[in-house]
């Protein structure tokens, strides 16, 4: 019943392209750090100014997605308060997508509540939502207290509301490769969840590695499954690097046709509902894998994203909050500079 449902709603949608590969190499970034990068992040609150300032870092840098935040309660997500007011604060850029999380009908609703709150503002404070379920009954279970059919009922008319507000939306599906609580994922039904989404409405569906255990081979093999139902222009991929195979599972992603990759600045992130689980693959080691490859990144600095910028924003927001950034090329053009400017004022010195 919900699948028939689901298609009748998708029907309704009526502009979703339906094209079955890949047709271009050009790679989109979605920068998930101020939302899927804070949302776990220990100890004090970050301060609403410093989260709109490094969304605004970000897109100068020349990012056209990022995730802003999300409309979940603060008591369940303390790093994610004041969602409404981080909006209000960033740049307003055009033709850039500041996606905000929601979790049910009541994040919605505070949502169109706040866009009808400033009507004139042009662009809107948002114009993308996304929504998020599980390819497991036990990770869903821990996330939102449903299972992941019950889970999808429930956003089945939250899409259809974002989408009648003129909201895009975008999917989730978590645990894609394997469950902290149930071990490896039947591919099968990440798979039908994935269909699910995409008939409900989303544009694409983000399919997530949350663990970061997978391997370049089964992220391959993931895909080969979904795509049997779902098509690859629809698909993105979104990698953890707990056991640092995030970089070869973007290419794993890419080399299977997928095009639209999620990451976040200075590999901020984790996952509360994953024990051991760290943080998103670094924003700036995939610009950095991509380069002189067959791959273009698209982006507003000349084109694409500037690396460099992203490192500086990856080390500035990693010192904001007392650590050192975890992207390993963050690291290494560091310390390059560093060495660098060591080198000049020696002979500087000499003169």
């Amino acid at each position: 019943m919900l699948r028939a449902a689901s298609r009748a709603l998708y029907k309704t949608t009526g502009t979703r392209s339906l094209a079955t590969a890949a047709t271009s190499n050009v790679v989109q970034i979605v920068e998930v750090g101020p939302r899927d990068g804070l949302q776990n992040e220990k100890g004090s609150v970050v301060p609403i100014d410093l989260k709109a300032e490094l969304i605004d870092r970000l897109v100068r840098a020349g990012v056209t997605n990022v995730e802003a935040g999300s409309f979940v309660s603060p008591k369940w997500v303390p790093q994610m308060g004041g969602t409404a007011e981080v909006l209000q604060k960033k740049a307003h850029i055009p033709n850039v997508h500041y996606a905000v999380l929601i979790p049910n009908q009541r994040g919605l609703d505070d949502l169109l509540a706040l866009l009808a709150s400033s009507p004139q503002q042009n662009p809107r404070l948002t114009d993308e939502i996304s929504i998020f379920t599980a390819a497991t009954d036990a990770f869903t279970r821990a996330n939102l207290n449903c299972s992941t059919s019950e889970s999808l009922l429930r956003l089945a008319p939250v899409a259809r509301t974002a989408l009648d507000n003129g909201l895009r939306v975008r999917g989730y599906v978590s645990v894609a490769i394997a469950c902290p609580y149930t071990g490896k994922v039947d591919y099968t039904r990440v798979r039908e969840v994935a269909k699910e989404l995409l008939e409900m409405g989303c544009y694409e569906v983000s399919l997530g590695d949350t663990v970061g255990q997978g391997t370049p081979f089964e992220v391959s093999e993931m895909i080969a499954e979904v795509v049997k139902d779902v098509p690859i222009s629809k698909l993105a991929g979104h990698f953890h690097d707990t056991y640092g195979t995030a970089v070869a599972n973007v290419l794993a992603a890419l080399d299977s046709g997928i095009r639209t990759i999620d990451s976040s600045v200075g590999g901020l992130g984790g996952c509360p509902y994953s024990p051991g689980a760290t943080g998103n693959v670094a924003t700036e080691d995939v610009l950095y894998a991509l380069q002189n490859s067959p791959y273009t990144v698209a982006g507003t600095a000349n084109g694409t994203i500037d690396l460099n910028q992203m490192v500086d924003i990856g080390w500035w927001i990693s010192e904001k909050l007392g650590r050192e950034s975890v992207s390993r090329v963050g690291r290494a053009i560091r310390a390059r500079k560093a060495r660098e400017e060591k080198e000049r004022e020696k002979s500087r010195s000499k003169l």
